[in-house]
């Protein structure tokens, strides 16, 4: 089996600063818009199975950041965090979207709540999985390697020392061959591997690092979020481990909060149809 079959959607592309970002924009046209924002290593076909099941009744809008998926990937590019956000909030005023709900995994849950903190108005929930979007000093090792300099860039680019592990390791039940392949695909080289190894570099473990500033204006801003919010959590997860959704219950004490023991990182990957059943759940529930 192929995994084109898994992603049978139309690409479309904006330019950014001379550049294409490519993006998924499934559904009517006129329905409410629900925006699903990845992570790393992953793209957009991480949301094939969310956007297969909400096209018909949702408006669904799902980009590749710069450096992953069929976006560009610019090797002299910038790779932070406000960048990504500031693409998002390109993408959203292109296509004229004035309100949306977010769906969030991985460094997407930053980019996401950045995105939120900026235009909290405009947000009518927010479903988060597996992630984060305050500091923390809480790095796996295997992480923290590819973080090391000198060291870490290459082995992320040369070696595929980060997506390549995260198709067996982010997850309990096995993902079959061509869905591994479907997520490597576009890292397939050296070249297209930049974006893996910048997220990583751009994870801000110390206040003198560049991403440090905005990350905490969004930790700071997050009370503002006041919409609906859902979390899906894996709790087999190695990276955003238990504590992180402690954490996320400081913000956000009166928010929903769904642990699958069983499931890892790729939560909707190991418990896709309970997933699906809780995020249309909330979309109903808090239908804009």
């Amino acid at each position: 089996m192929n995994w084109k079959a898994e992603y049978p959607y139309k690409s479309n592309f904006i330019e950014i600063e001379n550049k294409k970002y490519h993006y998924l924009d499934e559904g009517n046209k006129d329905a409410e818009v629900i925006v699903m924002l990845h992570g790393n290593p992953t793209w957009s076909f991480y949301y094939r199975n969310i956007v297969n099941e909400l096209k018909d009744t949702y408006r669904c809008i799902v980009p590749d950041h710069f450096g992953c998926g069929l976006s560009d990937k610019p090797q002299d590019y910038d790779y932070t965090l406000e960048n990504h956000i500031n693409n998002v909030l390109t993408l959203l005023d292109k296509l004229g979207v004035k309100k949306f709900k977010l769906l969030v995994h991985d460094w997407g849950g930053a980019i996401g709540m950045g995105v939120a903190t900026s235009r909290p108005q405009d947000v009518t929930g927010v479903i988060l999985l597996n992630t984060a979007a305050f500091r923390s000093l809480d790095i796996p090792k295997r992480i923290a390697l590819c973080k090391l300099p000198v060291i870490g860039e290459p082995m992320v680019r040369a070696f595929n020392a980060f997506a390549w592990p995260a198709t067996f390791m982010t997850t309990t039940k096995p993902l079959a061959k061509h869905i591994k392949e479907g997520y490597l695909h576009p890292y397939n080289n050296y070249a297209n591997r930049i974006a893996t190894a910048r997220f990583v570099k751009d994870i801000p473990l110390s206040s003198k690092h560049p991403t440090y500033s905005k990350l905490s204006q969004i930790e700071d801003n997050l009370k503002n979020v006041t919409c609906p919010k859902m979390f899906l959590w894996g709790a087999q997860d190695f990276c955003f481990n238990m504590d992180f959704l402690k954490r996320w219950k400081d913000f956000y004490p009166d928010s929903k909060y769904v642990v699958y023991q069983d499931a890892g990182h790729y939560v909707i990957e190991d418990e896709k149809e309970n997933c699906l059943k809780e995020i249309k759940g909330f979309l109903n529930e808090y239908r804009a």
